[in-house]
This record gives structure tokens, C-alpha cells and sequence, in this order.
């Protein structure tokens, strides 16, 4: 009982940074496809004297990535009903263009008021929308969701490194004797150490295993009978076999550094 529990005190606080890594991934990997959503869903209007490219918008700003015209007879389809050819043809002679302007990315704030500032340097130019009020709400509660989350991952992650190092200073006493018997032969570090890190190692494996079928579970059982729109949409980023072998290396750096921590702080043979 004494060593399950002795393993599980290792165990428990590496998948809790394993799974804030891979939290860390799946959140990265959904936003991304979030932001790329409102990239594609979000246009500025944009009104000019004369008819605009696609090239002269990028030239004044390099974010610039599409534009559409919108046709200036539907802007006025109700102002011209009951009035003469001729003088609808005179309002659509005098009106100017107008268009609807996409952007290559989720951009900030700032860039956004560049770009406006950008395109309202030009003389064609009469107006730009860019409907910020909306978009900055939006921008900084999805910048507050992110940030809160790395923020809680890193301090969970801080916290479980620390009792990682601590069990491995219970390991290093209950091996004692037979490190210091090592080390007054002139065994070198890592043979010295060599039992601390194959326990270390192998549970960093059972760590890896256990956090890829938690989230294997997740993607495959969890996901379609969550009914929350956003991860059914997302399914496939919950978990990639790639993240396997971040894992792994993430635990097997982290293990690394715990022993290492834990030999070199009392390195020396007790008298």
C-alpha cells in the first residue's frame, strides 16, 4: 500500500501538469479555429470617391486580405421607388462606393485602430467602420478567457513541480546508503542516480498514459454527448497523436529536472 501511495504522490502532481499542457494544446488548437471564425465573419465597411482594388487596399494596409463591393443600386432600391430614370440615375452618378473589407487575421485593437487610421490617410477614402465598440468587447473577453487560463495552468503547474521535487527527496532518503556507498567508490552522477530515474522515468510513462486516455476518452465518448456546440465543432483538436509525444517529452524534461534538483542539492557524502 505504501508504494502505490508513495507513486501516486508522483504520479498525480505530473498529470496535473500534463494535463494542463494538453489543455493548454486543445485550447490553443480551438481558439484558433475560433479567432479564424471571427476573422472570416468580420468586415469593415469602408467608403470611397472612386472605385477600389483589392491590391489598393493592401497597399495601405498589409492586413488586408479580401474586400467586396456592395452594389450601389441595392443601397438605394427604396430612395429612387416613384422617382424618374433620370433622376436615379443622377443619385447613383453622385453616390459613392462602398465596400466591405476583410482582414487575414484576429487582429488587437491596436492594429485594428492602424488599419482604420491607414485606410482614412488615403484621400479616396470618406469613411471607415469599423464598428470597434463591438469588436473590442469581444476582443478583450476572448484576451481575458486566454489569459486567465495560461495564468491558472502556469500556477498549477509551478505548485505541482514542487511536490514532484518533494517526493523525489522521499525516494532519494529511502535510497540513501545505497547513493552514498555509490559515491564513495567515485560512481559517477547519473549510475549514482540511476535508480531514481528509472523510477522517475517509468512514471513519467504511466503519467503520459493515463493523461492520453483521459483525453482519448474525452474526444471519442465525452465530446458527442456533451451537446456544447463549440467541442462537437472542435472534436478532432481534443487530442492528436503528436500531443503523445509532447507529453512524454514534457514529463520526461520534467522528471529530469527533479532529480537533478534533488541529487545536486545535497551532493556530498554524509560523514
Amino acid at each position: 500500500m505504501k508504494f502505490i501511495k508513495n507513486h501516486l504522490m508522483f504520479i498525480l502532481p505530473l498529470m496535473a501538469i500534463l494535463l494542463g499542457i494538453e489543455f493548454y494544446l486543445v485550447f490553443d488548437r480551438t481558439t484558433n479555429s475560433y479567432e479564424k471564425g471571427l476573422k472570416e465573419g468580420y468586415t469593415m465597411f469602408v467608403v470611397s470617391k472612386k472605385p477600389m482594388t483589392l491590391s489598393a487596399f493592401k497597399a495601405l494596409n498589409t492586413h488586408i486580405e479580401s474586400f467586396e463591393a456592395i452594389k450601389r443600386k441595392d443601397v438605394v432600391s427604396d430612395i429612387v421607388k416613384g422617382i424618374s430614370k433620370n433622376n436615379e440615375k443622377a443619385i447613383l452618378k453622385a453616390l459613392p462606393f462602398f465596400y466591405n473589407v476583410g482582414l487575414d487575421a484576429y487582429v488587437n485593437t491596436v492594429e485594428l485602430d492602424k488599419i482604420k487610421a491607414d485606410l482614412e490617410a488615403n484621400a479616396d477614402i470618406e469613411r471607415v467602420e469599423t464598428f470597434g465598440n463591438s469588436y473590442r468587447s469581444a476582443y478583450k473577453l476572448f484576451a481575458f478567457i486566454k489569459f486567465t487560463l495560461k495564468l491558472f495552468i502556469g500556477f498549477m503547474g509551478i505548485v505541482s513541480l514542487f511536490l514532484i521535487i518533494k517526493q523525489m527527496e522521499i525516494w532519494k532518503y529511502a535510497h540513501k546508503q545505497r547513493m552514498q556507498v555509490m559515491e564513495i567508490f567515485g560512481a559517477p552522477l547519473m549510475l549514482r542516480s540511476g535508480v531514481l530515474f528509472k523510477v522517475a522515468v517509468t512514471d513519467a510513462i504511466v503519467a503520459t498514459l493515463i493523461t492520453a486516455m483521459i483525453f482519448l476518452y474525452i474526444k471519442f465518448e465525452w465530446a458527442a454527448k456533451s451537446g456544447i456546440d463549440i467541442i462537437v465543432k472542435n472534436k478532432e483538436n481534443l487530442f492528436r497523436m503528436s500531443d503523445m509525444g509532447i507529453l512524454l517529452g514534457a514529463a520526461l524534461v520534467i522528471v529530469i529536472i527533479a532529480v537533478y534538483s534533488v541529487v545536486f542539492s545535497s551532493s556530498g557524502v554524509d560523514e
